[in-house]
């Protein structure tokens, strides 16, 4: 009798993820991304992962939430240069954007972390930023009745650190930008674009050469790269090379996503760069020279209408008017 209650139980299971199943939608210009085989998307994954994204019970104080430095009203980051945490404490890097974060392998800007599952732990843990263990965190979410109930329904489980880290990454994968005018040119409207921004998508796919590291439909090739950015000061981030111990890999840094580029200032892992302006006039004089600088940096000597014209494309070509601006839902109680 346990035998067959235990069976039609995982039955009932089957048949009830079967139907939540959620198929993502992709916008014009990006292509479906690769999911883990064991964390199936469903409707009620999402909408669990959604929650914990917004709940600021994930830290120690009550306070910080995924959401405090990625949030949607700042283009998925923060709109300071660095991420701040319990008790006003600030990290040393940027909050990069969780916009397309589904399709980078690595996660982090020095790649620490495997997919978004191995990502969405790493902040809940950091001292400086949630600061709970998971076991804190799994006792603390255990005691919401709300919570407790969704993950029966979800993963057949009370709360476990291996579900929340599922269900944030489920939810992030449904931040997606695409259908930006340049997405729409290409795809033959060619009154998508002005002519400045066209001529800014030349220079960004020819002389600029900006397409080598932000290439393929997320505007990035997701690997590490040394632009020079801090490289001169007199003890520099490393990057990259703090994982891999590699010399090569020395002040690299993980290519960001171009797409809602306008939202998320300031920019680079230090946030050092105020505007787009800013950007593009680094990237022109060539960036700060070190041994470990990327063959592809080199002074561009663009010209201020040029400089213009690519800020242009990428303020005007990659801002989509689908823009994911998803409100915060009620939590449970």
């Amino acid at each position: 009798m346990r035998y067959i209650t235990c069976l039609l139980f995982a039955i009932s299971c089957a048949t009830a993820g079967a139907a939540d199943e959620y198929e993502l939608q992709y916008p014009l210009g990006l292509k479906p991304m690769r999911l883990p085989k064991d964390n199936e998307l469903t409707e009620a994954k999402i909408e669990l992962g959604k929650q914990l994204y917004f709940d600021p019970r994930l830290s120690r104080d009550d306070t910080i939430s995924c959401a405090s430095c990625h949030d949607p009203k700042k283009g998925w980051s923060n709109g300071d240069h660095f991420a701040t945490g319990v008790r006003g404490q600030r990290g040393g890097r940027s909050a990069p954007t969780v916009i397309n974060s589904g399709y980078s392998y690595f996660q982090f800007w020095d790649g620490r972390a495997i997919m978004l599952e191995g990502q969405a732990l790493g902040p809940i843990q950091n001292p400086i930023e949630m600061d709970l263990t998971l076991e804190e965190c799994v006792e603390k979410l255990n005691a919401i009745g709300g919570y407790r109930k969704q993950f029966q329904q979800v993963f057949g489980t009370d709360v476990t650190s291996a579900g929340i880290a599922k269900a944030i990454a489920s939810f992030e994968r449904t931040v997606l930008s695409g259908n930006a005018p340049h997405d729409k040119f290409k795809a033959g409207d060619e009154s998508a674009l002005s002519e400045a921004a066209q001529r800014g998508s030349k220079l960004f796919f020819g002389k600029a050469n900006c397409s080598a590291c932000h290439a393929g439909p997320n505007f990035s090739d997701a690997a590490f790269h040394n632009v020079g950015v801090g490289m001169d000061k007199d003890e520099p981030d490393v990057g990259r090379h703090s994982e891999t111990k590699l010399l090569g890999d020395r002040g690299a840094f993980k290519t960001p996503t171009l797409r809602e580029i306008a939202r998320t200032a300031p920019y680079m892992h230090d946030g050092s760069l105020k505007t787009l302006k800013d950007v593009v006039e680094y990237y022109s004089k060539g960036g700060h020279s070190n041994p470990q600088l990327d063959e592809e940096l080199f002074p561009l000597k663009l010209t201020a209408e040029q400089k213009a014209d690519l800020v242009t494309f990428l303020k005007e070509g990659l801002s989509s008017a689908d823009y994911p601006d998803i409100e915060p839902p009620a939590l449970p109680k």
